[in-house]
């Protein structure tokens, strides 16, 4: 009987407020974890990009469940451009969640 192993990535992004520099060598850090991730094995990355990706736009139907919320910031649009160029899924928006605020879950 086979089995799978998966890469599980930790990610927590640099908040908004600090220097770009800190943004782009976090970004540049988890581009390296994933190209060293071999083409054939499979992968999760859960955690905090620390951007809005907002509603889903025609561009990113393939990636985007439709189910988030509000407007897209530059942030975000890094995060699309991120989960389109590595095939990835954002699975968080293809279900419903029960409230939008704070404490409501």
């Amino acid at each position: 009987m086979g089995s799978d192993i998966f890469n599980v990535i930790s990610v927590y992004s640099p908040q908004i407020g600090l220097d770009e520099d800190v943004k782009r060598l976090s970004r540049d850090d988890l581009n390296e974890v994933i190209q060293s991730i071999p083409q054939t094995k499979k992968h999760l990355i859960g955690g905090d990009f620390n951007g809005h990706i907002g509603k889903r736009g025609a561009a990113y139907e393939k990636v985007h469940g439709g189910f988030d919320y509000g407007d897209r910031n530059s942030v975000g649009v890094s995060i699309l451009y991120f989960v389109v160029a590595y095939e990835l899924t954002i699975v968080n928006f293809y279900f419903k969640k029960k409230g939008r605020a704070f404490g409501d879950f």
